[in-house]
Parts: structure tokens; C-alpha cells; sequence
């Protein structure tokens, strides 16, 4: 287990481990109409976004339910990186339209996330805010069980599909933050990777850097082992790295090796997609037990702060910056923050994500270099000065990460401002 430079009193012995049921392969869509018969599901909302409605998947999804006599409606109206009023207008309709026995959500991370924020809150009384973390909102459980949720990804990225976390811009407040509850987990993750084959480059690129960062941030986070002993009501999804978590994420990483560089360069090669949906699903099912940290929370405050980038292969109606992209631009810097926790797991990973790449002379500047390497390979921007943003913008962003300390609390070290600003700072240009 990693090295940490926590030392609590009273160390935890115990870690959980959570998973939605999954189904995986091509083809595997084609029998989410049997799966929710056997819920006894009659009335079924599917939920997607405008640009994955119009290949099709969604509408066939819920065509081939009706053969097992379900009645299933789709709401095209998911907004791509939702907001607050997104998800509001989302969870409207669904009230107006429902009641529903089960959600199926096909998309990606932005669908399954509005899914689980319509699920929640056609289910329980309140308003986003009353259960979005704190500090933002006040961090309220459900008190209520929640339908059956079907995750369909359609991009191979998030982990959406087997994670209790509901991402959200608070358009108000310009900062990402989310929901986080074991409840929200889907009940069932169907992850055929013939949906992504319309998936462009840049959006297999941005999509890409979320996998490697989840299986990357969960498997350096601090141990379970460097949290004081909680009783059985404080325990949370995110326990820190813990063995079952160790394995999923260096899978992904492997899998990311071999996979990542091709799938982005051709989107055709269907074996790639195979195994970057192979790597997402890892990925997830690590991140989403163990947590992640630094390059997450610090990819709020850069989405939810957007100027006027573009990213190609996304809607070119608004500016926005992908997630995934969001969590790449300061990860080489925050690894390099992070490195002296636990130097040899960092060093594995680097050797993990690109056995062929030679280790530089300074130890902490391989992870770095291997990233910074891949990440002008596949067309990510180097830096945050590459998306808009310069010196005159660090302490908002620092502001904003300093929000996220659900997040932060998974770092293998303590995270202050002057640390945040720092890593904000030398990630103006990493190249």
C-alpha cells in the first residue's frame, strides 16, 4: 500500500467496495429491453443529449423495449457538461411527464450524470441545491430509494456508468461541483463500445485523459489505511487506494498503453474502442471506490470558468472546456506535486501508462514528461494558457478549487492555497 504523509491515531482498518451489475460487449445494448423486465418496469424515461439522439441509439434503445410490452419516452434535452438550470429543465419534464418505473440514460458522462440528478430528484423531495456537496449546497442524502438505473455510455471516458457522482456546473456560483451518494449509483451498466464508433478524435482525445486520470488519481490517492477509524454511518464511496482499486486502475493504464494513441488517430479501429471501453469501465470501477484529487478538483473551476474556447469535436454553439480536457490541462504539475508521497507508485504508473518511454534523470519528471508526451500526441492543449486563461485568473481558479474538498481530502498530501497556486501557475504553458 503507498506511503502517505498522513499519520492518524487511530488508523482505518476497513474499506468498502461498491459496482453497478455490468454487461459488456457489442451488441449489449441490444438487451436492455429483457433486463428491465425483469425489474417489472412498465413505464421507462430514457434520457439523452441532442447529438447522440441523432444517431439514433437512444430512440432504438427504447424501440426494442416495447417488444417486452414497456412503454419507454426519450428526453433529448441533456445539456453536454450540464448546469444547474440544465438539470432543473430535466428533471422538470421528467416530473411532468412521469411517473416512471426506471431511467435509462444512453450518452456520455453529461446524459448518465442527468439521469442520476432526474432519478434523485423524482424520488426525493427538494431542490439541487439542497443536495449538491458542500460547501456548495448542503450535502443532504436521499431518504428515499431511487428507480432503476440503466448507464449506457456512449463516449469512452467518464466511469459515469459505475460511479455514485452527479457532475454539475452552479452557473450562478461559475464553479463545477456535484452530488455524491451511494444511491446514485446505476443499478446496471451496459457498456457496448459499438456506440462509440461515431465518437470524433477530439472528443476520443478529451474523453481519453478522464479514463487515464481517473485510474491515475485513484491509484496514488492516499491509502485507506491514512484516514482516522470511521464508524459504519461516516463511511463514504471514496475510501482512498485500497487493492481492489489498486487493480482496476493499473488494468486501465495498461489497456491506455496500447490503446489510447490509436483510437484517437483511428477512430475505425475497432479494437482500440474496444479496449479504451475496457479501460473506461476499469477505470471507473477503481476511481469510484477509491476517489480522485488534484486534476479533478482543479478541472471545475477551469470548466465553470470558460471563456471563449472551442474544443473540436464538441457543439461549437458555446464556449466550454471538455471535462476530461479540464482534468488533463494541470495534470503533469499536480503529479509532480504529488510525487514525493509515494515515489515508487508514481514511477509504476509512468511505466504502466508507456513501457517504452526511457525514466528521465530527476525521478518526480518522468509521470510529468509521460503525460505532457501523450498529451501533445493526441491534440490536447498545453496548459491553461492554451484554453484562455493567464496569471490574472489563478487565484479565481484557486478559489474554485478550493471548493472541492471532498476531492481534495483524497490527495496523498495536504493541499493549501499557495500549493493550488502553484500548480496553477507553472501550468500556464507545460510546453
Amino acid at each position: 500500500m503507498a506511503a502517505s504523509s498522513y499519520t492518524p491515531a487511530n488508523p482505518e482498518s476497513v474499506f468498502t467496495y461498491g459496482a453497478p451489475q455490468l454487461k459488456f460487449g457489442p451488441g449489449a445494448s441490444d438487451e436492455i429491453g429483457y433486463d428491465l423486465a425483469q425489474t417489472g418496469a412498465e413505464r421507462v424515461l430514457v434520457v439523452t443529449d441532442p447529438g447522440v439522439a441523432a444517431t439514433g441509439h437512444p430512440q432504438r434503445v427504447a424501440d426494442q423495449m416495447t417488444a417486452f410490452g414497456i412503454e419507454a419516452r426519450v428526453f433529448d434535452g441533456a445539456h453536454v457538461e450540464p448546469t444547474d438550470e440544465s438539470m432543473r429543465h430535466a428533471v422538470e419534464w421528467a416530473r411532468e411527464h412521469g411517473p416512471w418505473d426506471a431511467i435509462v440514460a444512453v450518452g456520455g458522462g453529461s446524459s448518465i450524470d442527468t439521469a442520476k440528478a432526474v432519478n434523485l430528484l423524482t424520488t426525493n423531495p427538494g431542490d439541487l441545491m439542497d443536495y449538491i456537496n458542500k460547501p456548495v449546497g448542503e450535502g443532504r442524502a436521499p431518504v428515499n430509494p431511487l428507480h432503476p438505473l440503466v448507464a449506457v455510455p456512449t463516449t469512452t471516458g467518464t466511469g459515469a456508468e459505475s460511479t455514485t457522482i452527479c457532475v454539475l456546473d452552479v452557473l450562478a456560483l461559475k464553479v463545477k461541483t456535484g452530488i455524491s451518494h451511494v444511491r446514485l449509483r446505476p443499478t446496471l451498466a451496459v457498456v457496448d463500445p459499438v456506440l462509440t464508433r461515431s465518437q470524433p478524435a477530439g472528443v476520443t482525445a478529451a474523453a481519453g485523459m478522464d479514463i487515464l486520470c481517473h485510474a491515475l488519481e485513484s491509484y496514488t490517492a492516499r491509502p485507506y489505511t491514512s484516514y482516522e477509524r470511521k464508524r459504519p454511518e461516516q463511511r463514504v464511496p471514496y475510501n482512498g487506494a485500497n487493492p481492489i482499486g489498486d487493480m482496476w486502475s493499473e488494468k486501465a493504464m495498461s489497456l491506455l498503453a496500447g490503446s489510447f494513441r490509436r483510437s484517437v488517430h483511428d477512430g475505425s479501429d475497432e479494437a482500440a474502442r474496444t479496449e479504451m471501453a475496457m479501460a473506461a469501465t476499469f477505470a471507473g470501477l477503481g476511481f469510484g471506490n477509491a476517489g480522485v484529487h488534484i486534476p479533478h478538483a482543479n478541472a471545475y473551476p477551469i470548466a465553470g470558468r470558460v471563456k471563449g474556447f472551442h474544443p473540436d469535436g464538441y457543439p461549437a454553439d458555446e464556449p466550454m472546456i471538455p471535462h476530461g480536457m479540464s482534468v488533463a490541462l494541470t495534470a503533469p504539475e499536480a503529479f509532480r506535486f504529488t510525487f514525493d508521497a509515494d515515489p515508487e507508485r508514481h514511477l509504476r504508473a509512468a511505466r504502466l501508462l508507456d513501457p517504452q518511454a526511457e525514466q528521465t534523470r530527476d525521478p518526480a519528471e518522468f509521470l510529468p514528461a509521460v503525460l505532457a508526451a501523450l498529451m501533445r500526441d493526441i491534440g490536447i492543449p498545453g496548459g491553461i494558457g492554451a484554453v484562455g486563461y493567464d496569471e490574472g485568473d489563478v487565484p479565481d481558479l484557486v478559489e474554485g478549487t478550493m471548493k472541492q474538498q471532498r476531492l481534495l481530502a483524497t490527495a496523498p498530501r495536504d493541499v493549501t492555497e499557495e500549493d493550488v497556486a502553484g500548480i496553477y501557475t507553472r501550468s500556464l504553458s507545460l510546453w
